[in-house]
């Protein structure tokens, strides 16, 4: 109930269906975000893509100037120097086969996991596990690689991957509501380019259709945004 209070008072502090200037949208989520703990606050784009064509895919990663503000997990998948590498990059956990049979029993204490090619094998036996979780290393995203040292550091650094939804949208966090104003935007505009970037060839017509901001517990936020 109280949950539904603060909700409906978040609604009065603005005009929901007018659409902001980005500086104003940070203002407005910001102020609706007055949960008792640090909210994070994401920004959620429509495209005028079809995601059911091959050719029209959106997907790809991009490090945050000032990181998401959480704190992430890293599993590292590899053997010999690699794992090495790993573990003095600052990854949580590291193993190889070892580890591939703890997830299998149920284990899955972390956010990101990342493998070098030559386990891709054994990770592959895992998929079924990973996959619906968002958990496969991937090669697009960056976390199937030889360079586990970078990796690693961009994860910790705040390497978001963004990509489309069966519904055209994607939704990817940009921070905590303990920013502030100038951190989130600069997070904002580093996505953002990152998106308009990776427009299809394919696509025809606007690409942007609308964008929004949302914090965990307040209402969307319209932005006006034009390319």
């Amino acid at each position: 109930m109280n949950k539904g209070k603060r909700y409906m008072k978040s609604l009065e502090s603005y005009d929901k269906t007018k659409s902001y200037d980005i500086g104003e949208a940070i203002d407005n989520v910001i102020k609706t975000a007055n949960a008792k703990f640090d909210e994070s606050i994401e920004v959620h784009v429509r495209l005028g893509v079809d995601g059911r064509q091959a050719d029209q895919q959106v997907r790809g990663v991009v490090v945050l100037p000032n990181g998401t503000g959480k704190s992430v997990k890293v599993l590292v998948i590899a053997r010999g120097d690699k794992a090495n590498e790993a573990t003095a990059a600052g990854a949580d956990y590291v193993g190889a086969e070892e580890m591939v049979t703890k997830i299998s029993g149920g284990w899955l204490d972390f956010d990101v996991c990342i493998t070098t090619p030559d386990m891709m094998g054994v990770v592959g036996r895992i998929a079924r596990v990973l996959g619906p979780k968002g958990l496969m290393p991937n090669p697009k995203s960056g976390t199937v690689t030889t360079d586990v040292t970078k990796a690693v550091k961009d994860v910790k650094a705040g390497k978001v991957e963004y990509r489309l939804d069966k519904t055209n949208n994607v939704h990817v966090i940009i921070g905590k509501k303990s920013f502030g104003k100038e951190k989130l935007l600069e997070n904002f505009n580093t996505i953002m380019e990152a998106i308009v970037k990776a427009k299809p060839a394919a696509a025809k017509g606007q690409y942007i259709k609308n964008v929004s901001l949302a914090s965990t517990m307040g209402p969307g936020v319209k932005v006006s945004y034009n390319i």
